[in-house]
This record gives C-alpha cells, sequence and structure tokens, in this order.
C-alpha cells in the first residue's frame, strides 16, 4: 500500500530540524508522497529547495496563503509570481491560495492576491489547492469562472451545499487526522465520492485528541485517516488507498514511483 500527504507545510519554522526525521518517518509509514504547500515567498523557495533534495517523495505547491496578505508587501507579490513562473516543471499546484475570513477587514487586499493566484494557474496550466476557511460559499461560486485545470478543496468542514455544488464542479476534497474524531468530517467523508478525495496531514497543525495528543504531526498519521475512510466507506484499507493513490496521480498529473 502506498499513503498520500497531500496537504503539508515542511517550510514551515514548526518543523525546523524535524525534515529529516519527517521524511524517514514518511518511507517507514509507506507515505509515497507529501505536496508541500508555500505560505510566501520565503517558503515558495525552500519548497523547491526540499523537493530538490528529496526527489519522488516531496512536490511543491507554490503561491501565497491568506493569512500572509496581512504582512505582504507589493514587491513581494510581484517577485512571488515571477518566481514561481521560473519553476514551470518543478511546481506541480498553486497553493496554498484561499480566502478567509478572518481577515474580512483587508477583504479587497485578500481578493486581489487571491485573484492574482488564480490567473497564474491558469497561465502555467496548474490546478490550484484552496483555503476558504469560512468562505466556501463564496469560493466555489467565483471558481468555475477561472479555466482551471484542477481544484482542490483542503480541510472542507462546511456547509455541505457548498461540498454538493463542488463534487458537480469535479474538484476534489481533502482531509487529515480529524476524520478520525470529528463527526462533521466524518458526514463530509461518507458523501464525498472517493475518486474526488485525498488525505492530508496539514502538518504542522497540531491534533489534541487521541490518539495524536499533541504530538509532532508526521507522515504516518496518513494511516490513521485511510483506517477511518475505509470504516466509513464499509471499504478494505487497500482500496481506499489504492483508489486515493490513484486521485493523487490524476489530479497532479504526476506518476507514483
Amino acid at each position: 500500500m502506498k499513503f498520500i500527504d497531500a496537504h503539508v507545510h515542511l517550510s514551515d519554522t514548526e518543523y525546523t530540524g524535524h525534515i529529516d526525521e519527517l521524511i524517514a518517518d514518511a518511507k517507514a509509514a509507506s507515505v509515497a508522497a507529501l505536496v508541500t504547500n508555500s505560505m510566501d515567498l520565503k517558503t515558495c523557495k525552500n519548497d523547491i529547495a526540499l523537493a530538490q533534495k528529496y526527489p519522488e517523495l516531496v512536490y511543491p505547491a507554490l503561491g501565497i496563503h491568506p493569512w500572509n496578505v496581512n504582512v505582504l508587501s507589493e514587491n513581494e507579490l510581484e517577485e512571488t509570481i515571477n518566481f514561481i513562473q521560473a519553476q514551470k516543471g518543478k511546481v506541480k499546484a498553486i497553493g496554498e491560495i484561499g480566502l478567509d475570513y478572518k481577515y474580512e477587514t483587508i477583504w479587497e487586499k485578500q481578493m486581489m492576491v487571491f485573484e492574482k493566484m488564480l490567473h497564474l494557474a491558469e497561465t502555467l496550466e496548474l490546478p490550484v489547492i484552496i483555503h476558504s476557511r469560512g468562505t466556501t460559499d463564496k469560493v466555489v461560486d467565483m471558481l468555475p469562472s477561472y479555466n482551471l485545470k484542477r481544484v482542490l478543496l483542503h480541510w472542507f468542514s462546511h456547509p455541505l451545499s457548498a461540498l454538493a455544488k463542488a463534487i458537480d464542479n469535479g474538484y476534489f476534497i481533502t482531509e487529515g487526522p480529524p476524520v478520525t474524531y470529528s463527526n462533521g468530517i466524518r458526514e463530509v467523508v461518507e458523501q464525498v465520492p472517493l475518486t474526488n478525495f485525498l488525505t492530508e496531514t496539514d502538518g504542522p497543525v497540531t491534533y489534541w485528541k487521541r490518539p495524536y495528543s499533541g504530538q509532532l504531526t508526521k507522515p504516518s498519521f496518513i494511516r490513521n485517516v485511510v483506517d477511518a475512510v475505509a470504516e466509513i466507506k464499509k471499504m478494505q484499507i487497500d482500496a481506499v488507498a489504492e483508489q486515493i493513490a490513484k486521485n493523487f496521480e490524476a489530479f497532479f498529473n504526476l506518476k507514483l514511483e
């Protein structure tokens, strides 16, 4: 069996000094792919370096996270776009990008950055990985107006009405460790066709409930996620893992070794 972590932040400062440990953990746990999502120009550069250091395991998604919009300079936006364009062939998706209700006071700036990232994905013909906390309805409604290759809604939680629309549009959903304890996330997984589904850790986000209990989030957590999905879908674990691996290859246009 091969497992997939389609959304992690290896360049986050919480993982500083732990990368070798995380890579070893991934290999020991049969995690065949780590999609590292950047947040800003600095993490874009670091994610490219990590992908070069760990080929055929680490794959970079580059972009500007909505949480970084409030500290973004005009120059950094253009420099980031230029850097991502220069990585054509290396970058596998534009992400993590999106909108967050927490930053409503700078909504226009959020929208401007998000739209520039979406146009970049159109130009480079790359899939997008979307953050949509509190904004999922709005995001799902606006995305069809762009010519996007593929769309992944990361850590989808609600509303279920937007989930139905997203599935109708052919979008993919990722879920992570909360599927082992959250009834809301389990309901999402129940409703998502397995052919539209990918697994994630979103590390270094920390999970405080059992069996994670505040440990450093590692790729090996993916096995717990797949176990829970198999239980919800009433399927064999190996069949779930196989379908998720196929989804990964189709979404990112990659072939797993």
